[in-house]
């Protein structure tokens, strides 16, 4: 079963289309499809710090004067300041300087998924570890691995687990994204190619059966895909609030998974529709 997965996790990865938006909406629509709009706007300007009215407009399929009607209404609930072409994250500079990640919410549930992704990992051990805030609880549970090699484009991430003499830790290169302290883009998808790991522990905003894999947005198609190839074994961590939910931009369909690991919130039917598949269920 694991060479069988194997190799349909290698054909799914290969043959994804580029990356595309899956909520698109009309022009105009009623108050509750603007609302959703501006809710998916806020979560892609958090991932990425920042966007542009042209970006946004071609990918959720609206004019470019409805945009910036959108991002009025962001900047008029103070999470965002608008200025010539596009917005940004108010919060940027702060959480840089403060190496502080974006996402608290179930942190609980996180650490606990965190311990549960890294009793997973020997010494000796290369491994990928995804940006984020759950992937960060794996880094925390593993200071104490010996001669572990550890593949990263968490920037926090990094000078956590390179401080650790016993750990040693590669970085792609790319576009550095403030929000979500990462680099990613083209450029970090390229470092992939030609790698070999053993186990990939890899973040996501959503995951449904039906949906697959999904994140905020664009940028980190790529990478996220790169990594899913160079791996033996896929993990997606997720706490259970993701689960049966999509987000903006696909990643790919849960095929290109081994495992996911998650907390006991998870409903008895999502286990058993990923056990149907032949994905394991980690619960912890």
């Amino acid at each position: 079963m694991a060479n069988e997965k194997g190799a349909t996790k290698k054909i799914a990865a290969g043959n994804q289309d580029e990356p595309r938006g899956t909520l698109r909406r009309s022009e105009g629509g009623t108050a509750r499809f603007a609302e959703g709009r501006r809710a998916e706007i806020m979560e892609w300007i958090r991932e990425e710090g920042s966007a542009r009215v042209r970006e946004l407009s071609k990918a959720f399929g609206v004019s470019e004067v409805t945009i910036r009607q959108d991002l009025e209404r962001l900047e008029a609930d103070g999470h965002i300041e608008r200025v010539h072409g596009g917005a940004f994250l108010k919060s940027v500079q702060q959480q840089v300087r403060s190496m502080a990640l974006q996402h608290h919410e179930n942190m609980d549930a996180k650490s606990r998924i965190g311990a549960a992704a890294a009793a997973l990992v020997e010494d000796g051990e290369t491994i990928t570890l995804d940006s984020g805030s759950t992937t960060t609880q794996v880094a925390a549970h593993l200071l104490e691995r010996r001669d572990l090699t550890v593949i990263t484009n968490g920037l926090n991430i990094a000078l956590m687990l390179g401080a650790q003499p016993s750990i040693t830790v590669h970085m792609p290169g790319g576009q550095f994204k403030a929000p979500t302290l990462s680099v990613s883009g083209e450029g970090s998808a390229e470092f992939f190619a030609g790698l070999f790991v053993r186990r990939l522990f890899l973040a996501a905003a959503a995951v449904s059966i039906e949906e697959g894999m999904s994140i905020p947005s664009l940028g980190d198609i790529p990478i996220k895909r790169a990594m899913i190839a160079s791996a033996e074994k896929v993990y997606l961590l997720v706490d259970s609030t993701k689960i049966g939910r999509r987000s903006f931009s696909s990643v790919g369909p849960v095929t290109m998974i081994h495992a996911v690991i998650t907390d006991s919130g998870i409903s008895d039917a999502d286990k058993a529709r990923f056990e149907h598949m032949g994905i394991e269920v980690i619960i912890a």
